[in-house]
């Protein structure tokens, strides 16, 4: 199977894996990380996935695979219509929609449509060998699904249009730049992801996905007074829950707390 998954202690691990084309995107990529997002989201067992690259692929991936004829072909005007009808069902808008947070481990060159998989995730974490390019405009094409926006909404209009002309971003430039949250040597990529995850993963689970709620809707909301309102009624939710009470009482009796998602 191209996209591989894996759960364990609460963290699911979806790895892209097309180690002959650098795993390269195709639409079983798409395919696969809905399905497996679309399970994910009413078990309890998964509290925060991965997405990362096969490490034998050398990248995170290559994007689309443009030794194959139809790559970036739509197939008539009746194919596009009925793809655009469900915008969400792409990988980039379904991680945004997805009630739990996911973390990129970008271990090499996100590029194309692997980049702004990448760049919809909830969290990233670098290797030093990564890098992102949007090459689509030498294409003859545009970045799909909000590629340049993505960049430019957190690092500023002029990031945005640099990767979207098909400039590299570096490693240390995306971390620089609040793109990526953690830049680490390659060698320990895997185990920093890991740690983060499990940190992510040990949190009261309905707090953590009202909380990406709250930043995803958040962006959208015009001003802040409004996004504040909004944030009452999900901090009113959680105060009438279980893990509430758990963490609450945990910290007066200084012990580790257990939580339910209740």
């Amino acid at each position: 199977m191209p996209l591989l998954a894996e759960k364990k202690n609460h963290i699911l691990t979806l790895t892209l894996s097309r180690p002959g084309t650098r795993n390269a995107w195709d639409e079983d990529y798409n395919e696969g990380i809905v399905r497996e997002l679309d399970k994910a989201t009413d078990d309890d067992d998964v509290r925060v996935v991965i997405l990362t690259g096969d490490e034998s692929g050398g990248a995170f991936s290559a994007g689309a695979n443009l030794k194959k004829e139809n790559a970036h072909t739509t197939g008539g005007a009746k194919a596009f219509v009925k793809k655009i009808r469900r915008p969400r069902r792409f990988a980039a808008n379904f991680i945004g929609d997805f009630p739990k947070p996911v973390i990129a481990s970008v271990n090499g060159y996100a590029i194309g449509v692997g980049a702004i998989v990448s760049l919809a995730c909830d969290l990233i974490v670098a290797s030093d060998k990564s890098e992102w390019r949007l090459p689509q405009v030498a294409l003859g094409i545009i970045p799909n699904y909000g590629g340049g926006t993505r960049v430019a909404r957190y690092a500023g209009k002029g990031m945005g249009m640099k990767l979207a002309m098909g400039f590299p971003l570096k490693a240390e430039e995306a971390f620089q730049h609040g793109i990526a949250q953690w830049l680490v040597p390659h060698a320990e990529l895997a185990a920093k992801t890991q740690e983060i995850a499990e940190h992510i993963a040990g949190l009261p689970p309905l707090a953590v996905s009202l909380m990406k709620e709250s930043l995803i809707r958040g962006l959208d909301i015009p001003n802040i007074q409004d996004s504040s309102l909004t944030d009452a009624y999900r901090f009113l939710v959680l105060e009438l829950s279980k893990d509430k009470d758990e963490a609450h009482k945990a910290w007066r009796e200084k012990r580790k707390p257990k939580f339910t998602g209740e």
